[in-house]
């Protein structure tokens, strides 16, 4: 069951795939990377692709659940919807369409905005899906004018338009042992368009899924159970890819991103806020805007609320704010940690012949492990079919060294081994990879735990 945690979670990643590629580094409407800015899950109107017009209409997943129930599975679309903001001063004559402009001390200026969309659909039975069912995915157009007034007078207006949206979501269902293969496509149906301007107009963007499931347990595409395996190798991505979503260890909800991410993702804590571009260094962009002119900043803010709040933000930020946007290693292979001697600067070539093996350490799970910690094996790699004997059994580390390949090897004995100093004494250790061990602390490792 999905806690409320991990919803929340899920929606701040979620919030993050939609508007990644929203507002680009200037961020001003006359800067030339703002004029391409839609980039992820654009799914165009049908034909938009081939004539070079736009992105492919259509997006689509295969996700495997493990049956536990009558499974119910529930699909939320969220896209946004391109809202086109034109400025009009006012005239003896009425109105005329003008780049910008400025009323009192506000700055307008006409700019392609974007409302976010959102529908829920289901819950659905999978027993009753069988190969295929369809429902309908439509976002009303509209338009809306905002009178611009100055000392009572009328200077001009804000007139914001944008087209409707239509679409399919697509379900089906294929049973493969106790598993099931459930497939889930989202269509862009609108007409076709002649123009780049109509195609981005009538197109999904940052379109994305969020998907549940009840009396079921969705099984993670990265890192497969044994059992779904199989399962696993035969789903079939096109143009975005399922992972596991919301807090660790959960199985009841994915998200169907156009970006590429790990299971179950999160915003970084160090992150102060959202920057909306396109997968960029929040450091490297709050020292750029730091860096703009007054009259830069006030284009910037005059083209977008979010633009605005970016800028006043930077502005505002603390050096102490500054620096921890600096500095955070995020590295999903481990690396050794060596004993090195503090006389000898890390740099040198002497530092090299400072790597011990024997003294040398590894993080695992945020446990320092070297010669002597105690861990649980869990043998996954298989290598070595021997290997899974071990499954469960207490050991103790003798040492830890790399290879060329940049490979790290932890050498280890049974703890429940009767030959285990007889073994450490002619340096005769079983080789497992980091990932295959469990770091235990000295107080779990009771002498009845051993015997077990």
């Amino acid at each position: 069951m999905t806690t409320y945690a991990g919803i929340d979670n899920v929606r701040a990643v979620a919030d993050a795939v939609l508007y990644e590629g929203y507002l680009l580094y200037p961020y001003r409407s006359t800067s030339g990377k703002n004029q391409s800015r839609w980039q992820f899950g654009v799914l165009g109107p049908p034909g938009a692709a081939d004539a070079g017009l736009g992105e492919d209409s259509s997006m689509s997943t295969q996700v495997v659940v493990r049956s536990i129930g009558d499974c119910r599975l529930s699909i939320t679309v969220r896209c946004l919807q391109l809202q086109r903001r034109r400025i009009e001063q006012a005239t003896g004559d009425g109105f005329v369409a003008v780049g910008d402009l400025t009323v009192g001390a506000t700055r307008w200026v006409s700019w392609d905005e974007a409302i976010e969309c959102e529908v829920e659909i289901g819950p659905v039975e999978l027993a009753n899906v069988g190969t295929g069912i369809e429902f309908p995915l439509h976002f009303e157009g509209g338009s809306e004018t905002e009178v611009l007034r100055h000392n009572d007078v009328v200077e001009g207006r804000v007139v914001r338009s944008r087209s409707s949206l239509h679409g399919s979501v697509a379900v089906s269902v294929e049973e493969v042992g106790e598993f099931s293969r459930v497939a889930v496509a989202v269509h862009n149906r609108g007409g076709s368009a002649a123009t780049k301007d109509q195609a981005i107009g009538t197109s999904f963007i940052g379109a994305h899924q969020i998907l549940t499931i009840e009396a079921g347990q969705f099984v993670s595409l990265l890192e497969p159970a044994d059992d779904a395996v199989a399962v696993v190798v035969g789903c079939a991505q096109h143009r975005c890819f399922p992972v596991l979503a919301g807090a660790p260890g959960e199985t009841d909800i994915v998200l169907v991103s156009p970006i590429i991410l790990y299971d179950y993702p999160e915003v970084a804590e160090q992150s102060g806020g959202a920057l909306f571009d396109s997968t960029e260094i929040d450091e490297i962009l709050s020292l750029r805007i730091m860096t703009l002119t007054d009259e830069e900043k006030a284009q910037a803010r005059a083209t977008d609320p979010m633009a605005a709040a970016i800028i006043d933000r930077c502005d505002a930020m603390s050096p102490q704010e500054l620096a921890q946007l600096h500095g955070v290693l995020r590295d999903p292979h481990p690396r050794m940690l060596p004993e090195l001697d503090d006389e000898i600067p890390w740099w040198s070539e002497e530092s090299d012949t400072s790597v011990q093996p024997e003294l040398d350490g590894i993080s695992i799970d945020g446990v320092h492990v070297a010669k002597g910690s105690m861990v649980r094996l869990k043998p996954s790699r298989r290598a070595d079919a021997q290997d899974l004997f071990y499954d469960g059994q207490i050991a103790r580390v003798a040492l830890v060294h790399g290879d060329v390949d940049g490979e790290i090897h932890v050498g280890v004995v049974l703890v429940d081994d009767p030959a285990s100093d007889m073994h450490d004494w002619y340096g005769r250790y079983l080789y497992f990879a980091p990932d295959e061990l469990q770091p235990l602390s000295s107080d779990a490792v009771t002498g009845k735990e051993i015997r077990q």
